[in-house]
C-alpha cells in the first residue's frame, strides 16, 4: 500500500462559520509555522498499527526502538507475532515501556486480525469506517485514540484523532471545556470540516507539534505561533 503524498502548501478552503474559521485559522497558522509533517512514520499499514498501540503512554523515540527490534528479528509480521510467545514479544518491545501490558494489547489485536481478517490488515480497508471503529474498540486494550490512529494512518479512513495535545490547545483557545470528552472534541472537527484523510492527518500532526514545543503543561505562550489567536 502506498501512502498519499503530502501537499507542500495549505490548499484547504471552505465557507466558514465562526467555528470553521477559527479551526482553519489554527491549521493555517500551524502549517505556516511547522510545514508539512509527513505523518505517520511507518513503512506499512501493519507497522503503523503496531506503532499506534506501542505509542500509548510513551514517546515516539522509544516506539521506534521497539519497532526496530522487531525488524532486526525479522518478525514484524502479523502471523509471526501472533504465534510468538508473550515473553519473547514483551522482551522485543521493552523500549516502548509497559512492555508486558503492551504485549498483551498487541496479542489481543493480532488475535482479532487473525480471526476476522486472516492476519491481513489490508482486508480491513474495504469495510465501512463505522464497522471498523466498532470492531477495533471491542479489542481489549484499544481505546478511541488508538482506534482512530489505526483508522486514519493505517487504513486511510477520514476520522480525526484526538489526543492530549489537541485537547490542550482547544481548551486554552476556548473551543472546548476541560470536561469535554473524546467524542465531543472529535465532533468539533467532524461537524465543521469536510472529512478529508490528508487534511485530518496533517492537522493532527500539527497539533502534536504545537503541544510538544509550545502548548505544554506549563505553556510557552509568548513564543507560540498561536499567540493572540
Amino acid at each position: 500500500m502506498s501512502f498519499p503524498r503530502r501537499r507542500e502548501s495549505s490548499p484547504y478552503k471552505m465557507k466558514k462559520t465562526p467555528h470553521k474559521k477559527i479551526l482553519f485559522d489554527i491549521y493555517n497558522t500551524l502549517f505556516k509555522a511547522f510545514g508539512p509533517q509527513h505523518w505517520w512514520p511507518g513503512e506499512t499499514p501493519f507497522e503503523v498499527a503496531v506503532g499506534a498501540i506501542l505509542t500509548q503512554n510513551t514517546n515516539w523515540e522509544n516506539v521506534e526502538k521497539a519497532i526496530n527490534n522487531l525488524k532486526k528479528s525479522k518478525v514484524l509480521n502479523a502471523t509471526l507475532l501472533h504465534k510468538m510467545p508473550h515473553k519473547e514479544l514483551a522482551s522485543l518491545i521493552k523500549p516502548a515501556g509497559y512492555f508486558n501490558v503492551k504485549a498483551k494489547r498487541l496479542k489481543h489485536f493480532l488475535a482479532f486480525l487473525a480471526t476476522h481478517y486472516k492476519g491481513d490488515i489490508g482486508k480491513m480497508r474495504n469495510n465501512d469506517i463505522h464497522l471498523l471503529r466498532k470492531e477495533l474498540l471491542s479489542v481489549n486494550g484499544i481505546g478511541p485514540e488508538t482506534t482512530d490512529s489505526i483508522l486514519l494512518y493505517a487504513l486511510e479512513k477520514p476520522v480525526f484523532v484526538i489526543d492530549a495535545y489537541t485537547k490542550r490547545v482547544l481548551v486554552r483557545h476556548n473551543l472546548a471545556s476541560e470536561k469535554a470528552g473524546y467524542h465531543e472534541l472529535q465532533c468539533l472537527f467532524h461537524e465543521n470540516i469536510a472529512k478529508d484523510v490528508q487534511f485530518f492527518n496533517e492537522y493532527h500532526a500539527l497539533f502534536v507539534m504545537a503541544g510538544k514545543h509550545y502548548c505544554k503543561p506549563k505553556p510557552r505562550c509568548e513564543e507560540c505561533p498561536l499567540k493572540g489567536m
